[in-house]
């Protein structure tokens, strides 16, 4: 493998590797690096919305994904902690599909658009050296170094010090676990199904072959109020005892051996960061509500959208610091209001006496609340 590039991307999830491949498919060299080795499973509601379609046919992603056969999803529904459940009607149709394999079949669309995938590999060090960048991987006993014009963070929510960007943002909010697990023997419609409890909310959503992911976003105290070996099976049995319709639509579910994966901190009032030495997509930019459902929906698009000023930058139109102002400046416009809405709602439907109000709100104003959830997402 070469090791001089027009690019690099640290981080191979969706962000990262879309990134990747729309630099690639105008002509550039890029590298795209990660820690991990793939596919493997990740907390995530593996909810692709409507909105993420345009995203992903714009990238050339489309038919990838829906070579997948993800299960198609119409409808949002919500079950209040008092037994209370809104129906919502999405604006199109939603996908549901692992990132088992939604990883994996971006990273090979990123493979065909000539992009080099190095997983499994540590990238320790950063250094800025005459309007280039020297990157230091380690994998397994061996160190390798790598030249390249530019570099983009798509590395998630977690810092990377000892690295160009660190340390922005502020202190993390530490009071949040995530975990999932697929699920199977759980009949489902085309529908995504947010069960509320006191101490966090349950997703259910139905993905490819049949199989139901079951995601949650939980306080700590409901965790350490879990059963006493804190298994992920644990915690979900425990969260699904506090709403009784979710525990009567858990009861049927037969949990798939090797899904279960947990997460902490969750932090979804994080700062908004698109740039902190170089650019951030995806989670290294923002942590979406999960509630919103549009996590992935906003990673693709800001993966669009630092793509198209990095080309630029790429070809010598504009300086490194007029990719930072046009880039900074389109995710501030386009993340600030979803986040905002999102935040609220989440917020609000975490007061004891909210969700009742909500569904007294939806019973006489359905198109109300409808009109809320629209806030949360992106206008693409």
């Amino acid at each position: 493998m070469d090791t001089v590039y027009d690019a690099a991307v640290l981080g191979a999830g969706i962000a990262g590797s879309s990134v990747a491949k729309a630099l690639a498919d105008k002509g550039w060299r890029i590298l795209l690096i990660d820690r991990q080795q793939f596919p493997r499973h990740k907390v995530c509601g593996e909810f692709l919305s409507p909105e993420s379609l345009c995203s992903l046919r714009s990238l050339g992603l489309l038919e990838a994904v829906t070579s997948l056969q993800p299960s198609e999803i119409r409808q949002v529904r919500l079950i209040l902690n008092h037994g209370a459940v809104i129906d919502i009607p999405l604006p199109g149709t939603a996908l549901g599909v692992s990132r088992y394999a939604l990883d994996a079949a971006i990273h090979e669309a990123a493979r065909r658009s000539g992009v080099d995938v190095v997983t499994g590999a540590t990238a320790a060090g950063l250094d800025s050296i005459d309007r280039r960048y020297r990157i230091m991987t380690k994998q397994e006993n061996r160190q390798q170094l790598y030249d390249v014009g530019a570099v983009i963070a798509a590395w998630g929510a977690n810092r990377r010090a000892g690295l160009l960007a660190h340390g922005a943002g502020g202190p993390v909010n530490k009071s949040y676990v995530g975990i999932k697990s697929h699920y199977r023997g759980i009949e489902m419609e085309r529908v995504v199904e947010l069960y509320f409890f006191s101490g966090g909310y349950m997703g259910l959503c139905p993905i490819e072959g049949g199989a139901v992911n079951v995601a949650a976003l939980l306080t700590q105290k409901t965790v350490k109020n879990a059963d006493a070996d804190k298994s992920i099976a644990g915690m979900i049995a425990y969260a699904a005892s506090r709403n009784e319709r979710l525990a009567e639509r858990l009861r049927a579910g037969i949990p798939v051996p090797g899904t279960q994966k947990a997460v902490a901190p969750v932090d979804p009032a994080r700062k908004l960061i698109a740039w902190d030495s170089i650019p951030h997509v995806g989670d290294a930019s923002v942590m979406i509500p999960p509630l919103c459902g549009d996590g992935m929906s906003m990673a693709l698009r800001s993966a669009q959208l630092c793509a198209n000023a990095g080309h630029s930058y790429l070809c010598g139109d504009m300086t490194l610091g007029d990719w930072q102002r046009d880039y900074s400046a389109a995710v501030e416009r386009e993340f600030t209001g979803p986040l905002y809405w999102g935040r609220l709602l989440q917020g609000l439907l975490g007061v004891p006496a909210v969700p009742r109000m909500f569904a007294a709100i939806h019973g006489m104003a359905p198109g109300l609340t409808s009109k809320l959830i629209r806030l949360t997402r992106l206008n693409i």
